[in-house]
């Protein structure tokens, strides 16, 4: 080899060295995106899915304003909700959460 020829590239030993570091990060960027919890984010036990909604309109006994049922059925829960004329928003009237209420005493 000439003087040139061994000028025009990186020492074999850097390249090499390179390479390996390369191959780390690689491998380090690989587990951390596929590690499947992250600290920040709370345990599947806690976690909401994605909720199925179902909407009822039905009539307020004593009221003139009609109440809309929202049913999540994934989350299993409900809520009820009127229209405040003088506000212009929906209210809320009221939350069920189905799986405590089934799994409730019966006799109360």
């Amino acid at each position: 080899m000439t003087h040139t020829q061994q000028s025009a590239g990186a020492p074999r030993s850097r390249r090499s060295g390179l390479v390996m570091l390369n191959i780390a990060l690689l491998c380090a960027l690989g587990g951390v995106t596929l590690s499947t919890q992250v600290g920040a984010q709370p345990s599947n036990q806690n976690m909401r899915v994605r909720g199925e909604y179902t909407v009822v309109g039905g009539a307020t006994i004593g009221e003139n304003a009609n109440t809309i049922y929202v049913l999540d059925s994934a989350n299993r829960e409900v809520v009820s909700l009127r229209w405040n004329d003088s506000t212009k928003a929906l209210e809320g009237i009221g939350f069920r959460d189905l799986v405590r209420d089934v799994n409730s005493d019966p006799d109360r």
